[in-house]
């Protein structure tokens, strides 16, 4: 039987965990990250070398890793002090590898054969990737970092956000989204890690012209400020607007409620707490088959020390074997009905 190809689209820590339970199946795996990524070690290493932004891919490599746990834990290694403090070591190495081999793409595959990557990992572009975030009152802000760093952005809210400057598609991230069996939109930051990836054009269009069957995982939680009060199909709409209408296939929304305690410490870091629901009547006539099913993860996060954006980070995440399961079951049966996992 063929290897189903399988392409995921996104950034940050939602891409790390659906792609860590996505590598435990025989799929033939391409994960496209964003490159708009510009605070913490990443954002530095930008600013200071001139390279891509690393920390997204680097996850992606990481979680896709064959490769010793030793070798996985220093990818991650995060130092806590000296002038090195906050900087990663997986990130050094791959701002290194660009340097060395010319193309932040090309050190992407230097890393893949020294982590011994089930699978391959590309930036949606290799140009200046920046952010322009239009507030509601019409102000802008520029950079990815400020969606999570500036307070104003809670007050009056996100309307849109913008390339500073127009980049061209990476051409392999087209030709693996035109070969696909499956694109898997998310989950992650709906500003941050998401929607970035569809400001660029040829990807867009490679999308659209696709064969694949489109599934996208929605969010855990609303965000202040981004995504308040959003549905399941809010999500939806603001994706296909850049892709098309009717191109997400499949939806995969959570069932189960954070604990009391995950909660409150939600709402006392947002100022609020918005869970992310299908409602049943928009459901009922979409055009998306929706697969729901408990794909929560139940231990707490902890963060290094060095981790000066860890306050940024969420802790209400999914949970990546249960992800996984879910993507396989809409691979081989792909209808509508509950996902059910037994503890």
């Amino acid at each position: 039987m063929r290897q189903r190809k399988i392409v995921t689209i996104g950034g940050g820590t939602g891409q790390f965990t659906l792609l860590s339970g996505l590598k435990n199946y025989s799929y033939d795996i391409s994960a496209i990250v964003s490159m708009a990524d510009d605070g913490g070690s990443t954002g530095i290493l930008r600013d200071e070398l001139g390279v891509l932004p690393p920390g997204d891919a680097r996850q992606c490599l990481v979680a896709l890793s064959d490769s010793t746990d030793t070798l996985r834990a220093l990818m991650n290694y995060r130092f806590e002090k000296g002038e090195l403090k906050g900087h990663n070591f997986g990130n050094l190495l791959i701002s290194a590898l660009e340097k060395i081999t010319g193309s932040f793409s090309e050190g992407i595959c230097e890393a893949t054969r020294i982590l011994n990557v089930k699978g391959c990992v590309m930036p949606v572009s290799e140009g200046d990737m920046r952010l322009s975030i239009v507030l509601s009152d019409g102000s802008t802000l520029s950079g990815e970092k400020e969606l999570d760093d500036n307070i104003q952005i809670k007050k009056i809210g996100v309307r849109e956000i913008k390339l500073a400057r127009r980049i061209r598609v990476n051409q392999r991230a087209v030709d693996v989204a035109h070969r696909a069996d499956y694109i898997v939109i998310g989950p992650g930051d709906h500003f941050g890690s998401i929607m970035p990836n569809f400001l660029v054009s040829g990807l867009c269009r490679a999308i659209k012209k696709s064969n694949a069957s489109v599934i996208f995982i929605a969010p855990l939680t609303n965000k202040r400020g981004h995504t308040e009060n959003f549905s399941v199909d809010d999500y939806v709409c603001a994706i296909e607007k850049r892709i098309g209408k009717g191109r997400i296939n499949y939806v995969v929304v959570n069932t189960k409620d954070p604990s009391r305690t995950i909660l409150q410490r939600y709402e006392k870091q947002e100022g609020s707490h918005s869970l992310v629901h299908a409602h049943p009547s928009v459901s009922a006539r979409a055009a998306y088959r929706i697969v729901r099913g408990d794909i929560l993860q139940r231990k707490i996060t902890r963060y290094a020390k060095g981790d000066e954006i860890a306050h940024t980070r969420a802790f209400i995440r999914h949970d990546s074997d249960r992800l996984a399961q879910a993507i396989s079951y809409i691979i081989e049966f792909g209808q509508d009905c509950v996902f059910t996992i037994d503890d």
